[in-house]
């Protein structure tokens, strides 16, 4: 396999992150995740898929899905990232919604040696601060079935374990007590905005909207 450059290994993770649903990542859609032009996108797509072995598999128009030996390249720099984020937060004191242009830097230059003292460091974690799931170190993915905040309805208890990594949504989240590990009670829903109350502990009732609430996941309880 040809040397992964940081500009590979970022198109393997965001075409990993495009294809969750099990549909094929569009060029378009990977243009504007990466902010680069469409021509740009299928001439190192078509690159990808000529190397030996292929990294993706293409077919015009039809998008693009990761070849197993791409997924496994994916996953190392995710791996590599979720458990820097984990050590910045952990180790050097960062806050959740400061780490990722950090992680992004350092993921593509640590060595295996490193990455497997960081994770010994800190326990071997399965999951990094915004709750996504690290990979394991044989670079699969462990599995997760979690529902979107917004789906639950009046009576439900669940336990937040995941949000979406944007720093001024963390930052509001946080702010409000809704991060990975809380559990709430749903109290009330309004079918007219689709706004959920929701309450922690014994606080008092948070009004949240689709904004918040279709970015944060939940374990049922």
């Amino acid at each position: 396999m040809e040397l992964l450059t940081p500009t590979i290994q970022d198109y393997l993770k965001t075409i990993y992150a495009l294809c969750q649903d099990d549909s094929a990542a569009s060029t378009t859609a990977l243009a504007a995740r990466l902010g680069v032009a469409p021509a740009s996108v299928t001439g190192m797509i078509q690159k990808l898929a000529a190397s030996q072995p292929p990294l993706v598999i293409y077919k015009k128009h039809q998008g693009v899905l990761l070849s197993p030996e791409g997924e496994r390249a994916a996953l190392e720099t995710i791996r590599h990232h979720r458990l820097l984020e984990t050590y910045l937060v952990a180790a050097l004191g960062y806050s959740w919604d400061n780490v990722h242009e950090e992680a992004c830097r350092l993921e593509h230059v640590i060595s295996e040696e490193f990455e497997a003292k960081i994770a010994a460091a800190l326990g071997h974690p399965s999951r990094d601060p915004h709750g996504e799931l690290i990979p394991a170190a044989d670079l699969t993915m462990p599995a997760e079935s979690l529902a979107p905040l917004s789906s639950l309805r009046p009576g439900q208890r669940a336990a937040i374990r995941r949000v979406t990594a944007d720093p001024a949504l963390l930052r509001h989240v946080e702010s409000l007590g809704l991060v990975p590990g809380a559990s709430l009670t749903v109290t009330h829903y309004s079918p007219f905005d689709d706004n959920l109350s929701i309450q922690i502990k014994n606080d008092a009732p948070i009004v949240l909207g689709l904004a918040v609430t279709t970015r944060i996941f939940v374990e049922v309880l």
